[in-house]
């Protein structure tokens, strides 16, 4: 025998075995090794089947937790706390009524969100008006219901006093203000600024007006805020402010209003790290906001005063995680570059955070193959509508369907009636019901504000 016949290998009967998404093999581990097919126990299938694709979901279980951890939290620490549900980030009104519901107020920042609130029920008193532009009107309607007005500004300023003066009545008025914490830019389009002494002018006028009365301050330092101690350089300067217009013009602070900006566990563009691995925990963010708050108000109580409320505007991190987008598979395509494209029922008219967030998407079967890398468009003829500029997908076919998360924060707002029609909007309820809570869109919803004049109606008779 030869030494090539006693080096041959034993023979092996070849077979072929599927790569399974996320499971280490040859080509590495993908990050798709999960897959969802529920939502709160009810069959994505079904939802499709129900309710069509695309298709947003909303878990009011999910809604209702969220809200109840952050109440738990920060009164916890702190002894009066008041939460406001920011209506532009959802202003869908069965989200609303669930956070009202779990004792929110409503926190409005234009005349069609006022308008909201008060046809969902909500009483002018536990409505926080913010915002840079409120016509006479709505601000007369506002004062006359005793709303808790932010005033943005000394042209709002004078416009409150001269309704005050007519009405012959006293209103209290809150004022905005804008500064550096050394953390965020600051965003000094919004209210009085602190540093240049705007705000304690204002204060001020407040102050020598007849039937104005200054109550509350107001600001808001930015949005997706990684860094809790931005929050805790926020509380320190206006408590600092607070200290110094309640001995100057003699007034009594009873709230302070952090706004909002809390983070939520999306994939901001640009960071990659995990968001698990950026985003603070609300415990966090509260623990840096109530110790200040805490340190700066404790000469009140040696003083025999209560503490100034806390009231937060909290949206984001309330609401992104309870709602995904349901779209499906129409098409494959693979691009010169080599890289796999798929085309979905769903664009950036309808999910408008992708320009900005890598969302997570999720199969709602287990995929089998090799990873590539791959591009997702959505169905507009628009040369931005990506979804998503680069993830490792496997084979993916027409008819199958993915679910982008979290969206519930923006989305139902800022999307546009763009080429497409907008979806279904339902919510899954904690007996696993489901309802509709918004319509699909079609022709009439449309065209229902459209009116073309007599001679225009036929598209195919012109006269010179």
């Amino acid at each position: 025998m030869n030494n090539e016949t006693e080096n041959k290998k034993p023979w092996i009967k070849p077979a072929i075995s599927p790569v399974r998404s996320g499971i280490q093999n040859k080509f590495g581990a993908t990050t798709h090794h999960q897959w969802k097919d529920s939502i709160d126990g009810v069959a994505i299938s079904k939802l499709i089947e129900d309710h069509g694709s695309p298709l947003y979901v909303i878990s009011e279980k999910k809604l209702r937790d969220n809200m109840r951890r952050l109440k738990r939290v920060f009164t916890a620490r702190y002894p009066d706390v008041l939460f406001g549900w920011s209506y532009k980030t959802n202003y869908l009104g069965a989200v609303c009524n669930v956070l009202h519901q779990e004792g929110s107020w409503a926190e409005v920042v234009s005349n069609f969100e006022y308008e909201k609130a008060r046809s969902l029920g909500m009483p002018g008193e536990k409505i926080i008006f913010n915002g840079p532009y409120k016509t006479r009107k709505i601000l007369e309607t506002a004062i006359k219901e005793k709303a808790r007005i932010h005033i943005d500004h000394l042209d709002e300023l004078y416009l409150i006093e001269d309704i005050s003066n007519e009405l012959n009545k006293d209103v209290k008025v809150n004022l905005r203000l804008n500064f550096d914490t050394g953390y965020t830019e600051p965003w000094s389009r919004f209210g009085f600024n602190v540093e240049s002494g705007q705000a304690l002018n204002a204060a001020w006028r407040i102050a020598s007006s007849e039937h104005l009365k200054l109550t509350g301050l107001h600001s808001h330092i930015g949005t997706f805020i990684v860094e809790p101690l931005a929050f805790a350089s926020q509380v320190r300067i206006m408590c600092e402010f607070m200290n110094a217009v309640e001995d100057k013009t003699g007034c009594e602070i009873e709230y302070i209003d952090v706004g909002g900006g809390f983070a939520s566990l999306n994939s901001l563009q640009g960071i990659y790290l995990p968001p698990e691995q950026v985003v603070p925990s609300i415990e966090q963010y509260a623990d840096a906001i109530t110790s200040v708050l805490l340190e700066y108000t404790e000469e009140r109580v040696v003083r025999g005063r209560a503490r100034p409320q806390l009231v937060l505007e909290t949206g984001r991190a309330v609401v992104d995680d309870t709602e995904v987008l349901i779209a499906s598979v129409f098409a494959n395509k693979k691009l010169p570059d080599g890289r796999n494209a798929v085309v979905l029922d769903a664009g950036v008219n309808l999910l408008f955070t992708a320009f900005w967030y890598n969302h997570q998407v999720t199969p709602t079967r287990p995929l089998n193959g090799r990873a590539e890398e791959t591009v997702l468009y959505g169905p507009l003829c628009m040369n931005i509508d990506v979804m998503r500029a680069s993830i490792m997908l496997p084979p993916i076919n027409v008819g199958d369907s993915v679910i982008f998360s979290p969206v519930g924060a923006y989305n139902n707002t800022q999307w546009l009636q763009f080429i497409e029609y907008r979806p279904n909007v339902v919510m899954v309820h904690e007996d696993k019901s489901v309802s509709v809570i918004r319509e699909a869109e079609n022709l009439s919803v449309v065209s229902a504000q459209e009116r073309i004049p007599e001679h225009l109606k036929s598209p195919l008779k012109w006269k010179a």
